[in-house]
């Protein structure tokens, strides 16, 4: 269980708080550098300041470097994807994230958040139905200004757009999200004897839908009753990677209390930034909840998992490595980092792949290494992103494959948007939907 002390910043008290509890785990770090290994943005920039042990060493002295020039320390931190690589690496189990999120959040305490990322975090984020009709006229009106980049990957470019996404390849929002197509779903356990409250998150919600489509297919299929109130917000990943833990906690408080009202074996989601975000960082403000809010974190945290996880591990879906056919398709795994370095899940995604029979799997080197979108980081230093994302590609295409797998919708959009930029004709899935498209009906 993450360490449950990290405070909410707001006053000079608070602030002083949070710069020693961040100390106190400073002291642990040997400085022995393995994190250069591993680190992806290190890879590309091989500068100290990029990798664990230079952020480190600035946050010794953070309270000085923040006075001297706030907007310097607020971009060398953002200089990072918190994939988790290090601390996964780690010979001394440092815990990397919490160092970040408590600098970040120091940082964001002190200097003060934009006004947009305000505007995001607490006036859009916890309001679904608002959220859901922006994204829904977005994806009415989108037609004109968008133009087909890669039909195979699904993936499309704006000139008119240009100064907002650059050169980006971006798939298409659907006229209608999963949960506006839906509404609040209940229904009873079935055959398995199971019921799961299904978390959609953001980008499978409103972009991906197609995954949350899958989702609900696989659950529907094995008789597990599934729980969707209309009214779940964002995880509140994006606010508390910019150092927003007052509109984190706001989000997260909403979802507790609409989840706590249900009963429910297991909290299922295909997004594993999701499920990651709320095994190790809703614990993380423990101090900040009422009681009744952290006997609901306690429960909730042990009921959350993957859905390829739930699929395998709980309702042990047949496995066995099926006879190939002789038309199979080639295809190659990549291992998202909250996925495999976050919730120890690597297996369960291969197994069901290889149980396909009309899927032959091909593993790519690195397949664990970072593919570069990290949620903002990809928003503010692009250019990173990308050298991150073409390393990626090119291990991809180097197998041959004639789809690339993956268990998170981020990771997807970023792939998709380095396949298509080098006319590499790949479609990139999720695992959950080869696993429903395989199933009748």
């Amino acid at each position: 269980m993450p360490e449950k002390t990290v405070p909410r910043p707001g006053s000079l008290r608070e602030l002083a708080q949070l710069l020693m509890s961040l100390d106190n785990l400073l002291v642990s770090c040997m400085r022995c550098g393995l994190c250069q290994a591993v680190c992806p943005v290190y890879g590309c920039t091989f500068r100290e300041a990029d990798v664990t042990r230079g952020k480190i060493s600035l946050l010794e002295n953070l309270a000085h470097e923040v006075i001297k020039d706030a907007n310097s320390v607020d971009d060398r931190l953002n200089r990072c994807l918190l994939c988790g690589s290090c601390q996964a690496n780690c010979p001394s189990g440092v815990n990397i994230m919490e160092i970040f999120i408590k600098a970040r959040s120091f940082v964001a305490g002190y200097r003060g958040l934009g006004a947009i990322k305000r505007l995001i975090f607490r006036h859009l984020l916890p309001h679904p139905r608002l959220f859901n009709f922006l994204t829904g006229i977005t994806g009415v009106l989108q037609g004109p200004f968008l133009k087909v980049a890669n039909r195979r990957v699904g993936t499309s470019k704006a000139a008119v757009l240009k100064p907002f996404l650059g050169e980006r390849h971006i798939p298409s929002l659907p006229s209608k999200s999963f949960s506006s197509r839906h509404g609040s779903i209940d229904t009873a356990a079935g055959k398995s004897g199971l019921k799961v409250a299904l978390f959609p998150g953001c980008v499978p919600d409103k972009l991906f839908e197609r995954l949350s489509e899958a989702t609900l297919k696989a659950l529907n299929y094995h008789g597990v009753g599934v729980f969707m109130p209309a009214d779940l917000v964002c995880c509140g990943i994006p606010a508390l990677a910019s150092g927003d833990s007052q509109a984190f906690l706001n989000l997260t408080s909403k979802n507790i209390q609409v989840l706590a009202k249900a009963e429910f074996d297991y909290l299922v989601t295909p997004c594993a930034t999701c499920a990651a975000n709320i095994k190790e960082n809703w614990p993380r403000f423990m101090a900040s909840y009422t009681e009744t809010e952290k006997k609901d974190v306690d429960s909730l945290t042990a009921k959350t998992m993957d859905i390829t996880q739930f699929l395998v591990s709980v309702l042990k879906i047949d496995t066995t490595p099926g006879t190939k056919n002789s038309n199979a398709q080639k295809v190659t795994y990549h291992d998202s980092c909250h996925l495999k370095k976050s919730l120890g899940v690597s297996a369960q995604p291969r197994a069901i792949i290889q149980s396909l029979p009309g899927y032959e799997l091909v593993e790519m080197p690195e397949a664990d290494r970072c593919c570069g979108n990290g949620g903002s980081f990809n928003l503010f230093h692009y250019g990173l992103s990308k050298d991150i994302g073409q390393r990626k590609r090119n291990n991809i295409v180097s197998v041959h494959p004639e789809a690339v797998i993956c268990g998170c919708p981020a990771c997807l959009m970023q792939l998709m948007d380095m396949l298509s930029q080098n006319n590499d004709d790949i479609p990139v899935k999720h695992v959950v939907e080869l696993y429903a498209d395989s199933l009748p009906g």
